[in-house]
């Protein structure tokens, strides 16, 4: 029990990696930040146990580390572990029944969110300046909204993605953690090998009035909060409001093979999304059982309550579909880029609800895995970058927003979130003084 006080169950390895001697090391971006790595990214000499026990027993140490990982310490920052991830990279919830659960700092009886749990847990706890998740399906951008902390998921194939074992080639990205925006941008640059370039002001801010339609809090206290700070920095005409289900609809007419009666029939729902995160999720099983199908088949490993029914679903999906997923994948990244043009901003909720508690029942995690990936395969499936920021707490609980711009504008929304960062803090203050009042009233 006291190693899980000490360390918040984020680590299920301790370790010392170091960054190359220099002579003039205050001159690295990074000189002085510690960092941990999600168990999936390959450390030599060390085996990567992406979250089971069984891989790591059939699998032989790493014989060299990836290059992202490479890229941190050359840049000067000091690997101090690897963190506890879902199995196989497979859920969104961060519950390893063989690892343990990461306590989540923000809400100790809620769940961190997965799969790089113990890497956003490592960063809420302080543990670490900043780490590496991966986000294939959503592993970093949901545990950064359930442990109150920036997440970053960046344009699909513009971070080296070698010397992590893969998902779903398609989707899969090297991800990263921070408390704040400054930090989140100086490790973008060095893994996006970014030159520093001056801010640019964003064209536009989309506010998708359906989507934040789909929040289990009142819309409102993400909106305005968002809102009010693009037009203090921005000035007021910055702001538009669409319905993106319906553009989704009009603009993707290969979606059309994934629409079902029971998506248009299904409350607080947006179907043409629900269709988008079908076809995601079709050729992500797909890819994953190319990956992994042969040795799940002959190790038959031991896998926890909800993992081995996803597994189990992946291991049976067929290829017949996968060039339809494909030709809705260029539909939605060539929309969504006429929509953003060259520097605007799309707004979506990250999650739809709060951190579920300990140990929720599948049937009600699974309800809101549908309505959630709605949302979350906005940046999957176009490949675009996305950032969710954090927007303090309502009832309690962490609150969260994210940011999506096109395939390669990350050093752009990078500088943009830290650009945002006081006006942000400011009207979070607001928000939640309005909210304390309107309760003292209640009360009265």
């Amino acid at each position: 029990m006291a190693a899980i006080e000490s360390d918040f169950g984020a680590f299920v390895m301790k370790l010392l990696l170091q960054p190359p001697v220099t002579d003039s090391p205050q001159q690295l971006p990074l000189n002085g930040l510690t960092f941990a790595v999600k168990d999936i990214y390959d450390v030599e000499g060390y085996v990567t146990g992406f979250g089971n026990p069984d891989w790591a027993r059939t699998h032989p140490p790493a014989i060299s580390t990836a290059p992202s990982v490479l890229a941190l310490l050359n840049a000067g920052a000091t690997c101090v572990g690897k963190t506890v991830m879902d199995e196989m990279a497979y859920c969104l919830y961060g519950e390893n029944k063989h690892y343990g659960t990461p306590v989540n700092p923000c809400a100790p009886d809620r769940i961190p969110g997965g799969s790089s749990s113990g890497s956003a847990v490592a960063v809420a706890a302080k543990l670490v300046d900043f780490s590496l998740g991966t986000d294939t399906g959503a592993s970093v951008r949901v545990p950064a909204a359930f442990c109150g902390i920036y997440g970053f998921r960046p344009s699909h194939a513009t971070v080296p993605i070698s010397g992590v074992i893969p998902m779903s080639q398609s989707f899969d990205t090297v991800g990263w953690f921070a408390r704040d925006p400054v930090i989140l941008n100086q490790v973008g640059r060095v893994l996006l090998q970014l030159t520093n370039m001056e801010p640019v002001q964003p064209s536009f801010l989309i506010i998708p009035d359906d989507c934040f339609q789909l929040l289990g809090i009142p819309s409102e206290r993400v909106t305005q909060v968002l809102i009010e700070s693009f037009k203090k920095l921005f000035g007021d005409q910055v702001v538009r409001h669409t319905n993106l289900g319906d553009y989704v609809k009009d603009k993707v007419p290969t979606l059309k093979h994934f629409m079902t009666e029971e998506n248009d029939q299904t409350e607080y729902n947006i179907p043409s999304l629900m269709a988008l995160s079908s076809a995601l999720r079709m050729l992500q099983r797909c890819e994953f059982k190319n990956n992994h199908g042969e040795w799940i088949n002959s190790v038959k490993p031991d896998l926890g309550p909800g993992i081995s029914e996803r597994i189990q679903d992946a291991l049976q999906t067929t290829s017949e579909n996968i060039d339809v997923c494909n030709a809705a994948r260029n539909e939605f990244r060539t929309a969504l880029t006429d929509l953003l043009e060259e520097y605007g901003i799309l707004a979506i909720p990250t999650f739809p609800g709060p951190p579920f508690k300990l140990q929720t029942d599948t049937v009600t995690l699974e309800h809101f895995h549908a309505r959630a990936f709605s949302l979350l395969s906005v940046a999957g499936f176009s490949g675009f970058c996305q950032v969710s920021i954090p927007l303090g707490t309502y009832d309690n609980l962490p609150v969260a927003v994210s940011l999506l711009a096109k395939h390669g504008a990350d050093g752009f929304l990078l500088n943009l979130v830290e650009a945002l960062d006081g006006s942000l803090k400011e009207q979070i203050d607001i928000a939640q003084n309005l909210l304390n009042l309107s309760l003292c009233t209640i009360i009265r």
